[in-house]
């Protein structure tokens, strides 16, 4: 213990260890119910994996999966937009073969009701209008006649170029209808644009520094219009003001991870794993509507799902790694209409689950 504790007395002492006691304890379970089975798909309709869900004021719930695959193993066509109503019934398809579709990340709907979609093969973010037509197109695809390969991680990284993007990752909005889009894999920064689709500026770059990222992977506001950006090789979801200053960071640390958890997929991390397999590295992060609002993150390692409070308290905590139904393989992405309503969409389990929570005091 640094020089700094111990000279304050054993007053001083007692009220840090009581600190430090509060902080070590863990986070309350939160029982909750799963439907693994909700989404009712037509007959020869499959989900790939599950890389995003969105639901809009209808309580419509949009998947954007990585089905429908064309192309070799490597560099196919993998996107697909399917919309559901409340009740998980199959309503259509959205933007089939559409040119943007190619390696489906993530889907958004903002406050009309719009729909948008992020694909991370084809560098573009496209907003449909409720009744499915294009209506914004950002970024553009590699042209096939011009060696389109996919982007390398090179050091130091490449200029960022205005308006385009290298592997984006998801987008939201603040209360003036400003969008902002986490780009990403490769540019490790967030682009604005205004509401009518100008480019407006960026911020950030690769690095462990404030307003610094590793893979921005997921991206949300609160009613506010304050940005959060899910640092996912950073263990951290920074926040923003609408203008790109840091606000603070939070970060889910200090849940213990159950002695008999696993990984969804390969060898057991150690205990000093960092970046993205990190217990608490946010691979979704969803803010709840209304005036309470919460956030829910979840990670891959050890597989959970953290209720946080604004100001970065985890509330809570449910879930685990696995192929049942209540365990998780990779959540990508979270669809939070309440705080005790969520859709869940895996990439490992090729579905999506409608959880209903049970917090103490609920029925």
């Amino acid at each position: 213990m640094p020089d700094t504790i111990r000279v304050g007395g054993a007053a001083v002492a007692a009220v840090l260890i009581a600190t430090l006691a509060f902080a070590q304890q863990p986070a309350p379970d939160i029982p909750f119910d799963a439907d693994a089975e909700f989404l009712k798909l037509p007959p020869n309709v499959y989900l790939g994996e599950v890389a995003g869900v969105a639901v809009n004021s209808q309580h419509h719930i949009f998947v954007f999966s990585r089905g429908g695959t064309t192309g070799p193993a490597f560099g196919a066509a993998a996107a697909q937009l399917l919309e559901f109503d409340r009740n998980g019934n199959f309503v259509r398809e959205i933007g089939k073969n559409l040119y943007a579709f190619s390696y489906a990340h993530a889907v958004r709907v903002d406050r009309d009701d719009n729909v948008w979609i992020v694909d991370k093969g084809s560098d573009m973010v496209v907003k449909f209008t409720p009744n499915g037509r294009v209506a914004m197109v950002f970024g553009r695809k590699k042209e096939a006649s011009d060696e389109a390969v996919p982007w390398t991680r090179v050091t130091p990284p490449r200029p960022h170029v205005d308006g385009q993007f290298r592997q984006p990752t998801d987008v939201t909005w603040d209360t003036q209808g400003n969008i902002f889009v986490s780009d990403g894999y490769v540019n490790s920064r967030v682009a604005k644009f205004s509401k009518d689709g100008d480019w407006v500026k960026s911020w950030g770059e690769k690095g462990t520094k404030e307003g610094e990222f590793d893979t921005p992977h997921s991206i949300a506001s609160d009613a506010r219009g304050n940005i959060y950006v899910a640092d996912r090789g950073n263990r951290r979801v920074q926040v923003f003001d609408s203008n790109g200053a840091f606000l603070r960071s939070i970060s889910v640390t200090g849940v213990p991870v159950p002695p008999d958890a696993h990984p969804a997929i390969g060898n057991q991390p150690s205990p000093e794993v960092t970046g993205t397999m990190a217990p608490g590295a946010p691979w979704a992060i969803c803010i709840t509507p209304g005036p309470n609002q919460v956030m829910f993150v979840s990670d891959a390692y050890p597989g959970r799902i953290y209720k946080v409070s604004l100001d970065g308290k985890v509330l809570g905590v449910l879930g685990k790694s696995g192929k049942q139904p209540k365990q998780f393989g990779w959540i990508h992405q979270i669809a939070c209409p309440s705080e005790n309503e969520l859709y869940v969409g895996e990439v490992l389990n090729w579905r999506v689950q409608k959880l209903t929570l049970r917090p103490a005091g609920t029925r």
